[in-house]
């Protein structure tokens, strides 16, 4: 019962990533979590994903490929496709950005 309760649990983490601004970020990063209060002051909706713990091989592929290709970097962000490589934390600039992405109007 315990395994379908999990299963259950990650569908519907992956229903709800597709929907969302998904952050990968890491516990450690500071700017991962001044980008994370932002999101919070902002009233913006994420999905948050440790990248050494939550990532799958997959989304670690990818984070890679946005980043240049040779590590990952973070946060980086994602929404519907459209992918914003890890940087440092810049509020203007984050802003303006999550406004390209059409994560706020």
């Amino acid at each position: 019962m315990q395994e379908k309760s999990s299963l259950s649990k990650n569908l519907n983490n992956l229903i709800e990533s597709k929907n969302m601004l998904n952050v990968y970020a890491t516990g450690w990063c500071p700017h991962c979590q001044k980008t994370i209060s932002f999101l919070n002051e902002q009233n913006i909706e994420y999905f948050y994903i440790d990248m050494e713990k939550d990532v799958s091989p997959e989304q670690l592929k990818k984070v890679i490929e946005v980043n240049g290709g040779d590590d990952w970097v973070v946060p980086t962000l994602e929404y519907k496709g459209k992918w914003r490589e890890g940087k440092f934390f810049n509020p203007e600039q984050l802003l303006q950005e999550l406004k390209q992405m059409g994560v706020i109007p």
